[in-house]
C-alpha cells in the first residue's frame, strides 16, 4: 500500500461519496476507484459497502480507519520535518573503539569538535576487535582509536600516534605488591591474573597476557569482557592484572603500579584518509592538541 491510497480510502470515508472524495483530491472520480480496489486486493477485505446510492464502511473499513490515519500522519510528519527552513545539512562521523575506555578518552575532544562543528553528528561503536579494521577497510567507519598493533598484523590505515601509554600492574589497594612502586613481570609469576579475553584487547596486551599464563593452569586466571570487570574482580581480590594505564580508572580501592620491563604502548588513531573528511581532520587536530 502507498500514501495515495490511503488518502483516497480517508477522502472517501470522509465523505462517503467517491465523486467528493476525488474533488477534494484534485483527481479524477476513476483514479480513487481503481486506488481503493487495489487497496481492498493487497488487504484482502471490503472497506466500502456500495450501491448505486450510498455508500458505508463496513466492519473491516472501521477497523482500518485509524490504521491509515495513522500511516498518513507519519509520512506527512516526515515530509514537514525535511521540507524545515530551518533544517540543515548534517555532518557524519563514525568512530569505531573496542573497548569503552577508550571511548571515554575521546570525551573532550568531541566537546572541542561540538563547539567548533555545532552540525556534526558523531557515530560512535564498540566494536570486537576481530572485526573493527575490516569496517574501517571498507569504508564503514572513518577512524578507529585504539592501540597500536604489533607490526605481524595487517592493517590497511594510516595511524597518528596520539600518546604513549605505560602498561601498570593493577591490584587491590589491600594488595601487597600495592606499596610498591615498581614491579617487574617476574614479580607477578604467581599472582592469580584477571585478564581480558583475547578478541576484546589489542595484539601487544594479549601477548603481555600470554607471557605471564605461561604454563599456568586455568584455575589460576579469571577472564573478563572488559576493563570495567576487571576492576571489578581486582577490587574484590580475585588477583592482579595488566593493562595500560589509561583504561584502568582513578579510584581508591585500585592501585597502579609500573611495570618496570615493559615499554609503554603507543595509543592512537587509524584512518583511511582525510581527503574530502574535514571532520575527521578535525577530529585528528583536536585530538592531537587534546593529548599533547
Amino acid at each position: 500500500m502507498n500514501i495515495f491510497q490511503l488518502s483516497c480510502f480517508l477522502a472517501v470515508a470522509e465523505y462517503l461519496n467517491f465523486a467528493k472524495a476525488a474533488q477534494s483530491l484534485h483527481v479524477t472520480h476513476p483514479a480513487v476507484s481503481q486506488q481503493i480496489q487495489s487497496l481492498e486486493k493487497e488487504l484482502n477485505v471490503k472497506l466500502f459497502q456500495r450501491t448505486t446510492r450510498s455508500v458505508k464502511l463496513t466492519e473491516e473499513g472501521k477497523a482500518f480507519l485509524n490504521d491509515a490515519r495513522q500511516m498518513v500522519a507519519i509520512s506527512e510528519r516526515a515530509k514537514k520535518r525535511f521540507d524545515s527552513a530551518g533544517s540543515r545539512d548534517i555532518e557524519t562521523l563514525a568512530l569505531g573503539f573496542y573497548n569503552f575506555p577508550c571511548l571515554f578518552l575521546l570525551s573532550d575532544t568531541l566537546e572541542q569538535l561540538r563547539m567548533d562543528r555545532p552540525d556534526l553528528h558523531p557515530r560512535l561503536q564498540v566494536i570486537p576487535f576481530q572485526h573493527i579494521y575490516q569496517l574501517l577497510e571498507d569504508g564503514n567507519l572513518d577512524a578507529v582509536i585504539g592501540f597500536k598493533e604489533a607490526s605481524t598484523v595487517k592493517i590497511s590505515a594510516l595511524y597518528r600516534e596520539l600518546t604513549k601509554a605505560p602498561v601498570v600492574c593493577v591490584c587491590s589497594s589491600r594488595h601487597p605488591l600495592a606499596g610498591r612502586t615498581e614491579v617487574s613481570l617476574a614479580d607477578l609469576k604467581q599472582e592469580r591474573l584477571v585478564l581480558l579475553v583475547p578478541p576484546k584487547t589489542s595484539l601487544a596486551i594479549a601477548q603481555l597476557q600470554g607471557q605471564l599464563m605461561g604454563e599456568r593452569p586455568p584455575s589460576e586466571f579469571y577472564f573478563c569482557e572488559s576493563a570495567e570487570a576487571i576492576t571489578a574482580l581486582v577490587t574484590a581480590g580475585y588477583g592482579i592484572s595488566v593493562l595500560p594505564d589509561l583504561l584502568v580508572p582513578e579510584m581508591p580501592l585500585i592501585s597502579h603500579i609500573p611495570l618496570a620491563d615493559v615499554d609503554p604502548i603507543s595509543f592512537g588513531i587509524y584512518y583511511q584518509s582525510v581527503q574530502g573528511k574535514p571532520a575527521l581532520k578535525a577530529f585528528l587536530a583536536r585530538a592531537k592538541e587534546y593529548f599533547a
